[in-house]
């Protein structure tokens, strides 16, 4: 993906650039700044993993965005008034150094918030923060230093009014560009002169914005495929250890049958599953082909999965559940929903296990649920000794001495070690077999008394069968149940989660919802989710409020942020994905998108007001030049993402959570930006600083106007 991104990024770069030693500069930044980058992710003891690896596949579109933005710049110097490489490129370092600190900056500060974030979801965004942000502030570094020495040095130079690309598709490419560029100032002429109605338009594209991020779906992380299943198999209680390896032999035939062009080997075993231990439990692991032998969803892990429980319903000799590996083995067993059913007012276990299957029984009729299940070891018949407290201690014989005995007995101790020819081996002490057999043996055994007489445990001990659970659980010392289950295809799981809520509520008072593992994590994510945005936009504004020194142009270049959120949760919505974590790196990705492209505008238009030109003719004039930067690094950075929105195999449902945003961003945000952005601008400026209109007669546009500064001094005159 890396790789792919990289050659991507210098195809955009080429294609605008139309010069391969021009291309070189942006490109030499690459290895230099993915250096430095491996550099402070050793010091800071981050490792290369999937997370950081993500992090350097999005920095690679931004991390030549600065130096694009000095080439573009040194090339258009020497098209429009002929200047030498060098003179080239020290006017246009004192002309874009602002907007270069600027863009760094506000990409660093938009990533800095999510280090200070806790629990397991801190941990994954620290990890995009520090790769990021050690990304742009190398970035910088290298298009103020070395970028421009490259430029003076490898640049050739052109005569006024040239470009590089004189023949062929380049040829045709820079007509249609330059027609395309007439066009669009023509358009933002009359877009900034009537503003009103375009800040209505964004009004309803910023409220569209917020009600289909609160519709979007909510996760915590995306469905992967890992490559393999895990098979939960659970037998009648008591039932025997042949009947759950029969069962296990079924469950094998199935998948080595029915799923064989999917499955690679199926391993099972007898005696344990993640319920507990039992001749009843068993569990089976299956492990898939690679993913370039399996394409298409239908050979999905969750298609398989989906298949297999539909299938394994009906087996009679055992209970059978498919599900996949959780995403993080440290938050859970398998992937789902995790909580615990508690016993709030201390009804009892009775009512306890009959709330769980009366929730059971409404999560199976469910449709937004699926393979809901119970984690734990069923009731289960059991032998109950009794010790009769006053007559052992009448007897000399105390109650600790009683249940030594019948732990030694019938569960067996370790004594000490012992060397047998050269190998070290264990004593174990324990009732031979045929004295723990049956409740009768119990009359058999003697325990000593203070006396040091022999007194007969029947004489101390009453037993009695009951019935009653292998253990007692407890949550945060509340008497409960550990539930499990997934959402059902198609349904996020929050919207799982939300309805689980929904069917406790149900239940008789007294029982709550407590969840654990990724599900507990998710419900933090969510609570942070505000706190993260709300931090990640007060830390830009203020940044880019100190670094202009003022309130005017930060609020124009913050108001374009809506313009890319729009792209990116749009995107996502249409691809039927969640709001998970990764979807917020996207949106954090999107949200320093939008502000370099505002700055791009903004930058020059402020430039051209301080040098005494109205603010329509500014911003005229600044869209004319940055429209090619703008493009060139957003369609370079939107590229450079795309083999994560299109990615396959390990890890594709991160990679399609990350890129699909940034790409859907990218797009809302440049191309509408760009129309939008102008008009911020002069809204802003004429509410804070309230500069003269434009229309003032006697102003011309700067050389290049062409077509659109005609049309703006005939506007002017007419008034």
């Amino acid at each position: 993906t890396l790789v792919e991104a990289i050659a991507l990024v210098f195809l955009v770069m080429l294609l605008f650039l139309q010069n391969i030693r021009a291309t070189l500069i942006p490109s030499i930044a690459v290895p230099v700044v993915l250096l430095g980058t491996f550099g402070v992710l050793s010091v800071a003891g981050y490792s290369i993993n999937m997370l950081t690896m993500f992090a350097v596949v999005l920095a690679i579109g931004l991390l030549v965005d600065d130096a694009i933005v000095v080439v573009e710049n040194v090339e258009r110097l020497m098209a429009e008034e002929g200047l030498s490489p060098k003179e080239a490129t020290r006017r246009s370092m004192n002309q874009i150094t602002g907007a270069l600190i600027g863009i760094a900056t506000v990409l660093s500060a938009v990533f800095i918030p999510m280090a200070f974030l806790s629990g397991s979801t801190g941990i994954i965004y620290r990890q995009f923060s520090i790769t990021i942000v050690s990304a742009m502030i190398l970035s910088v570094i290298v298009a103020i230093i070395v970028s421009p020495a490259l430029c003076a040095t490898l640049i050739k130079p052109v005569g006024k009014g040239e470009h590089h690309g004189q023949r062929g598709f380049f040829r045709w490419f820079n007509r249609a560009f330059d027609g395309g560029n007439r066009r669009y100032q023509s358009a933002v002429s009359r877009i900034v002169r009537r503003p009103g109605r375009y800040l209505v338009i964004y009004a309803a594209l910023a409220s569209l914005m917020a009600l289909l991020f609160f519709r979007l779906p909510t996760a915590y992380l995306p469905d992967e495929d890992q490559g393999a299943l895990m098979l939960l198999v659970q037998g009648p209680v008591n039932a025997s250890l042949e009947r759950t390896e029969q069962a296990l032999a079924k469950v094998r035939d199935y998948f080595l049958t029915h799923e064989r062009k999917a499955v690679r080997s199926v391993f099972g075993i007898s005696g344990y599953n993640f319920s507990g231990r039992g001749p009843n439990s068993g569990m089976g692991f299956v492990m898939l082909k690679d993913w370039s032998e399996r394409p298409g969803k239908n050979e999905s892990a969750q298609a398989i999965q989906l298949r297999a429980n539909r299938a394994l319903f009906g087996l009679q000799d055992a209970t059978v559940f498919a599900v996949a590996p959780a995403v993080v083995t440290q938050l859970g067993q398998a992937s789902g929903f995790d909580f615990f059913l508690k016993d709030d007012e201390g009804r009892g276990h009775t009512a306890l296990i009959a709330a769980r299957n009366e929730l059971l029984a409404l999560a199976a009729r469910d449709p937004r649920l699926a393979n809901v299940r119970p984690t734990g070891e069923e009731d289960a018949p059991q032998f109950r000794v009794d010790i009769d407290a006053q007559k052992a201690a009448a007897l000399g014989v105390s109650v600790a001495a009683v249940n030594d005995t019948l732990s030694l007995a019938w569960g067996g101790r370790y004594i000490d070690d012992f060397i047998d020819r050269g190998r070290v081996k264990h004593v174990l002490i324990e009732a031979d077999a045929p004295f723990r057999m049956q409740p009768a043996d119990f009359g058999r055994w003697y325990v000593r008394n203070a006396a040091g007489s022999m007194v007969s445990l029947a004489s101390l001990v009453t037993s009695h069968w009951t019935y009653g659970p292998p253990e007692l659980v407890r949550f945060n010392e509340t008497p409960a149940v550990e539930i499990n289950g997934e959402a059902a295809p198609g349904t996020s799981s929050g919207t799982a989660m939300e309805e689980i809520e929904k069917l406790v509520a149900k239940l008789p008072q007294g029982y709550s919802v407590d969840w654990a593992g990724e599900s507990y994590q998710e419900q933090a994510a969510g609570e942070q989710l505000p706190l993260l945005y709300g931090l990640s936009l007060a830390v830009v504004f203020l940044c880019l409020a100190a670094l202009y020194e003022s309130w005017s142009i930060p609020t124009a270049i913050i108001m374009a942020v809506p313009l890319g959120v729009i792209g990116a949760v749009v995107a996502t919505a249409l691809r039927g994905l969640q709001r998970d974590i990764y979807f917020q790196v996207a949106m954090l990705t999107t949200i320093g998108l939008s502000c370099k492209n505002a700055i791009l505008i903004i930058e020059f238009a402020k430039e051209y007001v301080e040098s005494g030109l109205g603010v329509i003719e500014a911003t005229l004039h600044a869209v004319r030049d940055r429209l090619r930067p703008i493009l060139m690094t957003s369609i370079a950075f939107g590229l450079g993402v795309l083999p994560l929105a299109v990615a396959t195999g390990a890890s594709a449902g991160a990679q399609h959570a990350i890129g699909t945003g940034v790409v859907g961003g990218m797009l809302a945000g440049t191309f509408l930006g760009i129309f939008f952005i102008p008009v911020f601008f002069v809204v802003v400026q004429r509410v804070f600083h309230s500069l003269r209109e434009s229309s003032a007669p006697g102003r011309e546009l700067p050389t290049g106007g062409g077509a659109v500064g005609l049309a703006a001094q005939r506007e002017e005159r007419d008034g």
